[in-house]
């Protein structure tokens, strides 16, 4: 069975094809710049040359259709025929609290993803944009929705609800979600492969650290806590999100900086976190250059942004009682040998040691932890793609 994974943005699109009687990937893609001069197509087979298409691209049924012309060209094509393609894996940000699985797409999910569209109104919508290009140009072939959320939909209410009236929670939805998911459930099963161990023994924190970061707590396999919210705001500082403020910081800028409400918000989502921090970038390998130069307010963002991930790291100890190994994953929890070590750095106490040696590691998976450490430390790379048609195939089959 081959299942083609989509995951669109709202300019761009990244997909990839696997072939699941191995699990391998035959092709790996990235679409920018749908809608806009300059769209590209580049896509990765193993073994070959990176291949390059630039060409107009005037929105999302106009770019899956030159990956499927992709996959299917003579030279840089992985297949013979669409018919090779069994099913279509889609990721979708919000699913609310009606889906806590993947689901195969019907009107009825269209519909509520259309609704759920303002609980996700920067990812939702793309997202249902590609599903429907993906209908339409494959009308015959299986659609499957795989949710960001779904995976915290075992949160207890007492993890997820705010202190607001709870009929806000009841009628408005208004509630801790989640997000990354699929992310920190994939690197949660492949941790206890790594560990030899059953999932429902290990208690488990997943650092997903990029440009957006969340840390999960995870017992027996489930998500019991995760750090964003409502929204992907809340949590940690990110690459241009602030993270957890007090909310009264809102009413205040708009009161004493006149800003309005569209203002605050692109102030929170667009120009906060590292960036907002250091002026320099959202980029951490921008900050961590300038930071090596001197910059102050550049070592500063980082500074900030390890303590925050290090506190979520201390209280979900305390919501486990305990834990037998930290996972970092994403680009920059795969990547910053430097992150690690300072997140991780003087937990000493908590049976948590870090060997600075296994820890100059990129992108590859590896314990990193001391021989003896109570807490094993992992990097494991994130491959939500694998997650995603995995559920598919589970859902076709």
């Amino acid at each position: 069975m081959k299942i083609l994974v989509i995951n669109c943005g709202s300019s761009s699109l990244k997909y990839q094809l696997i072939d699941m009687a191995t699990e391998n990937s035959l092709s790996t893609g990235l679409v920018e710049r749908i809608g806009i001069e300059g769209s590209k197509l580049t896509q990765k087979v193993e073994g070959r040359d990176k291949f390059v298409l630039t060409t107009p691209m005037k929105d999302h049924k106009d770019a899956i259709a030159h990956v499927i012309e992709t996959l299917l060209d003579d030279v840089q094509g992985v297949i013979k025929s669409s018919d090779e393609i069994e099913a279509v894996g889609h990721r979708v940000v919000h699913g609310g609290e009606k889906y806590s699985t993947s689901v195969i797409i019907t009107d009825e999910v269209m519909k509520d993803l259309e609704e759920f569209s303002v609980l996700a109104p920067l990812h939702n919508p793309p997202n249902i944009i590609g599903i429907n290009a993906c209908m339409e140009l494959m009308p015959d072939t299986t659609m499957v929705a795989v949710f960001d959320t779904a995976f915290h939909q075992t949160m207890p209410e007492k993890a997820f609800l705010y202190g607001l009236p709870y009929e806000l929670y009841k009628e408005n939805h208004i509630r801790k979600y989640g997000f990354h998911g699929t992310s920190h459930k994939y690197v949660t099963f492949r941790a206890a492969e790594m560990m030899e161990r059953d999932v429902r023994d290990l208690k488990l924190i997943t650092c997903h650290l990029g440009n957006g970061a969340s840390v999960t707590a995870i017992n027996g396999g489930v998500s019991v806590d995760t750090s964003m919210g409502f929204t992907p705001l809340e949590g940690l500082i990110m690459g241009t999100r602030c993270g957890d403020i007090d909310p009264a910081i809102i009413p205040y800028l708009m009161e004493v900086k006149g800003y309005s409400y569209d203002e605050v918000n692109s102030i929170m989502n667009k120009k906060s976190g590292v960036l907002g921090l250091s002026g320099v970038s959202s980029d951490f390998r921008d900050i961590e250059d300038a930071a090596a130069e001197g910059n102050e307010r550049a070592q500063l963002a980082l500074d900030v942004f390890h303590y925050r991930v290090k506190k979520y790291i201390g209280d979900y100890m305390a919501v486990l009682n305990g834990v037998d190994a930290i996972i970092f994953t994403a680009g920059l929890g795969e990547n910053a040998t430097e992150t690690r070590e300072e997140i991780v750095k003087d937990l000493e106490w908590f049976g948590i040691e870090l060997d600075t040696e296994r820890n100059k590691v990129r992108g590859q998976e590896r314990f990193i932890s001391k021989e003896g450490s109570k807490v094993k430390i992992i990097v494991i790379p994130t491959n939500e793609e694998l997650m995603i048609a995995r559920d598919t195939m589970t859902l076709v089959k």
